[in-house]
């Protein structure tokens, strides 16, 4: 399969700095009605840990890299990495996988 035919599996990880997690949690679901808007967005879901509430993480499906590279691009996403993220969040992970099909 090629390798722009194969959708994008994307976990990015933030935990929020101590007392920020409702800051985070409030700026992150912001993404979400523009981010849900995307073409080639299949999947964008917002989850906090259970044994760490601290941690929100997005659960996201992209159509292929391409329209992931243009999602990180965007924006309100770059807004969010640049200005955003350094207030609340202590550190972060974004991982990428490709989804494996049976």
């Amino acid at each position: 399969m090629m390798k722009n035919n194969t959708q994008v599996v994307c976990i990015a990880e933030f935990r929020a700095l101590e007392g920020k997690t409702d800051d985070l949690i409030e700026a992150l679901q912001v993404l979400m009605k523009p981010t849900h808007k995307e073409l080639g967005c299949i999947r964008y879901e917002l989850n906090q840990r259970e044994d760490d509430p601290r941690w929100i993480t997005f659960i996201e499906k992209w159509k292929d890299q391409k329209v992931f590279d243009a999602h990180c691009a965007t924006p309100y996403i770059a807004r969010f990495f640049d200005e955003v993220r350094p207030k609340l969040v202590q550190t972060y992970e974004v991982k990428l996988y490709r989804e494996i099909l049976p």
